[in-house]
């Protein structure tokens, strides 16, 4: 139990910073006298006395923590934190199950954009900013943040940030101290976002919907202020921001940071992944507008390119913003998009899915192993760029894809054991592990996922949750080696 405790003293500290971050909604409800103000105090006084608790009662237990603490206490923020992000939307919204805020609060958080709510439109607009803003803190990583703070509480932050950091190859380090890097993630993230809001701003938003639009575009995570979401503006210039945006934060944001130190743009243009991550969605959405045209979806090119642009980069990016029911389009089209959903992001973004970067090592490998069996005797590296790939790296990208397809075939057999039907529960499971929110069928983008019950709303929060940290975070507590000494 005694080992337990230092990681529980690092949570009580989170969870403090994490009800600090409420007082952003509550200074939207109090300046802005809506009628959710009272839903804020009593959500502060929860979250903050349970870190206090937490936080007092463990602290002399505080040393640096190993790389199990690391795994442990990344699990422990992410399954915790949403219980306490629920708490506003239990005070507001009486009805609302617990079942179904906390679902509501790890989509947010988790950046998946899935909701149980709808009358988006009628809610208060701090409680709208409270889901939208715990995409933006999810977007990085609480964790991250919390990394940056950590010397503050006496603590290390090194196997925090490999544990929460999405990706593949996690040990490049790009500044000598973790702390440091963690700031400057979250400088570059702060900064590209308040660009962002002035940008939607001048496009023709709201101050308040700019806000929250913002958040959901930077953290990837697709909650709207509106339940037609993207198509209440019928805007394109407003598009075609987000677009740009979207695309931004789909880049690993460790580039954006280099490129700032050395100020210049050159690595971050002749990064391989960068590079195949855009011209997959530039390619796709071409397409998708040619075949869209071609079907007589809509009358001309151009606004099959609109609507094309769009929604592929949105759900590509695993955003899962909308501007039109894309459901509704020849079946091709959406289920492509699903298909991108699954990789087309950055390592080091804030998008979901398995990453692109997975992708290509995955394709080289399998050219590799290809040329071996026509030539058994040669070496054939894996590069990526002029850069030789670790065989440890290639072998937890191998192991990762094998847990990947075990826990996408787990989730949608278990919903298919409830009853859901096949497409609602495949798309479902393909939206909640990606981190991508709308599926098809009953949880399309003209639908939500209030019509599930306890059970699939549970199996939903997990397969997010497990999404989210990149599974091998999660899993590893799970084995009888984690916990022996």
């Amino acid at each position: 139990m005694q080992s337990i405790l230092p990681v529980l003293a690092v949570l009580g500290g989170i969870l403090m910073v994490f009800a600090a971050t409420m007082l952003v909604p509550l200074a939207f409800a109090f300046f802005g006298g809506d009628a959710a103000l009272s839903a804020y105090d009593g959500a502060i006084a929860i979250t903050f006395g349970a870190g206090l608790v937490l936080f007092l009662y463990c602290r002399r237990f505080k040393r640096e923590l190993q790389p199990r603490d690391g795994f442990l206490l990344v699990s422990l923020v992410w399954a915790v934190l949403p219980a306490f992000g629920a708490l506003p939307l239990m005070f507001h919204l009486k009805d609302l199950s617990f079942t179904d805020a906390y679902f509501e609060a790890v989509s947010g958080l988790t950046t998946t954009g899935a909701s149980v709510l709808s009358g988006l439109d009628s809610l208060p607009t701090s409680i709208n900013v409270w889901r939208c803003f715990m995409v933006l803190i999810g977007g990085m990583g609480i964790l991250v943040l919390a990394v940056a703070i950590l010397p503050l509480l006496g603590v290390g932050g090194s196997q925090l940030f490999k544990a929460e950091t999405p990706g593949p190859m996690k040990d490049q380090k790009l500044t000598p101290r973790i702390a440091e890097t963690a700031r400057g993630l979250w400088t570059v993230y702060f900064a590209i976002a308040l660009v962002c809001f002035l940008s939607l701003r001048l496009a023709g938003m709201g101050w308040a919907d700019a806000f929250m639009h913002m958040c959901s575009t930077m953290g990837l995570g697709g909650f709207s202020s509106h339940d037609a979401s993207f198509g209440y503006f019928q805007s394109p210039s407003i598009e075609a921001v987000t677009i740009v945006f979207m695309l931004i934060a789909g880049v690993n944001f460790a580039l954006y940071f280099v490129a700032w130190k050395r100020r210049s743009l050159w690595g971050l243009l002749r990064d391989v992944e960068a590079r195949t991550f855009v011209l997959t969605l530039v390619a796709s959405a071409l397409g998708i507008a040619v075949f869209l045209t071609a079907h007589g979806v809509y009358p001309s090119f151009g606004e099959s390119l609109r609507h094309a642009a769009f929604n592929v980069v949105s759900v590509a990016t695993t955003t899962g913003f909308a501007t039109v029911d894309y459901a509704q389009w020849p079946v091709f089209a959406p289920v492509l998009m699903l298909f991108l959903c699954c990789f087309a992001t950055c390592a080091g973004s804030t998008g979901g899915g398995i990453k692109m970067i997975r992708a290509l090592l995955l394709v080289k490998g399998g050219r590799r192993e290809l040329r071996r069996i026509v030539h058994p005797r040669a070496v054939v590296p894996v590069t990526l760029g002029q850069a030789a790939v670790n065989t440890d790296v290639l072998q937890s990208v191998l192991a990762f894809m094998l847990f990947y397809g075990a826990v996408m075939v787990g989730s949608t057999m278990l919903l298919l054991f409830t009853g859901l039907d096949v497409v609602t529960a495949f798309t479902a499971t393909v939206a909640c592990i990606n981190n991508t929110g709308p599926g098809l069928g009953q949880v399309g983008p003209a639908g939500n996922y209030q019509d599930l019950t306890d059970f699939q709303t549970w199996v939903c929060s997990v397969t997010m949750l497990l999404g989210r940290l990149e599974l091998f975070s999660i899993l590893v507590l799970f084995t009888g080696s984690f916990w022996r000494k």
